[in-house]
């Protein structure tokens, strides 16, 4: 009981969030002296109104699933990974490797690739696993740090090792080994589909594995997890080289299914944004999942909300940005020994009445 408890405060705590931003949204846009309501409207209708918009929409949904999902699965483990858009990065060089210099073609070719992502994305996570492990050095700095690395790395790839001749970008990555798209008409890939599916496969992991209930175990107390025969060390690295897979995996994606190449900018913000989402689901693989796809939505109809009716993008990111601030204050509200206090005030005069 008190586990659905629990699952139902979270999920008031984001539903709240939401409507929260979006009401200070519509306040706004009533202040720039367009109709809320008609706002609102073209900004689903940009993201969902024709089968063109919406696969924009999971276009833009995929890589921050990816992303997404690998900041919650090693908060589970409560170690923090802030390194998501380094290996996304990464993941994405070593794919583009694979993918222009071993000559690979057809679906082996995209699956060595795909692999290939994985693999440099675990690896890159692995680096402050093992200094926290051996070192006890602080991961969220380390893993920060590492974002820039690989950013400098992916400018010096496609500046000089696989440059596309005068142009600052690499070769485009062959047709034979990029990501088709699900349907004709719409940008999505089969990366989407990918990418829900490893939610539905890290939600099972964790939450119907004994290894994923001692993952979430050591996340709870790493100290009664030890004492009770749990391999703590073990598991955080686990945690870091699996996260680092998924973004990596993700970096991959991207790259065959959408961007084709290396270029300034790429993966810009992924990591954080990421890791805004996997908060907002409440650290749920699912919620975290569906969290990408409605943060996406925004993105992609701000631009015809703007053409439409004048409001300015920005106004989207306003309510992206209040939905994360307000998920994370109602988060830390309900953890407080006084909102504790006060539900067990409240369940108690329900039970006398």
């Amino acid at each position: 009981m008190s586990n659905i408890l629990k699952n139902f405060k979270n999920v008031i705590v984001s539903i709240l969030s939401i409507l929260l931003a979006f009401v200070i949204g519509a306040i706004i846009m009533a202040a720039l002296g367009a109709s809320p309501i008609t706002a609102l409207q073209y900004l689903m209708i940009g993201a969902f109104g024709s089968a063109q918009n919406i696969g924009t929409t999971l276009a833009k949904a995929t890589p921050l699933i990816f992303t997404a999902l690998c900041a919650c699965f090693a908060y589970k483990c409560g170690v923090f990974n802030l390194g998501g858009e380094g290996q996304f990065i990464i993941g994405s060089i070593a794919s583009c490797y694979v993918a222009l210099r071993l000559g690979v073609t057809g679906f082996f070719g995209m699956f060595l690739c795909l692999l290939a992502g994985a693999l440099a994305g675990g690896i890159w996570g692995m680096i402050p696993g093992i200094l926290k492990i051996t070192r006890g050095q602080n991961e969220m700095i380390i893993s920060i740090m590492l974002n820039y690395v690989a950013t400098l790395f992916m400018g010096v790839v496609y500046t000089n090792y696989l440059r596309d001749g005068s142009v600052p970008q690499t070769v485009a990555v062959p047709e034979e080994v990029q990501i088709p798209r699900m349907f004709p008409k719409m940008r999505f890939t089969w990366a989407f589909l990918i990418a829900v599916l490893l939610g539905f496969i890290i939600y099972y992991f964790l939450y119907h594995t004994s290894s994923g209930f001692k993952l979430r175990a050591v996340g709870i107390n790493m100290t009664a997890s030890r004492f009770n025969g749990v391999p703590v060390t073990r598991y955080i690295l686990m945690s870091f080289i699996i996260s680092g897979a998924i973004a990596g995996l993700g970096g991959s994606a991207e790259l065959l299914g959408t961007q084709y190449r290396l270029i300034n900018g790429f993966a810009s913000g992924y990591g954080f944004d990421g890791v805004a989402m996997a908060l907002i689901g409440m650290l749920n693989p699912i919620a975290t999942v569906i969290v990408a796809i409605f943060f996406a939505a925004l993105r992609s109809g701000a631009t015809t909300m703007q053409a439409a009716t004048g409001v300015p993008t920005s106004v989207s990111d306003i309510i992206q940005a209040l939905v994360i601030v307000f998920s994370v204050a109602g988060m830390a509200l309900t953890k407080l020994p006084e909102f504790e206090a006060f539900l067990g005030r409240f369940k108690r005069k329900k039970g006398e009445e």
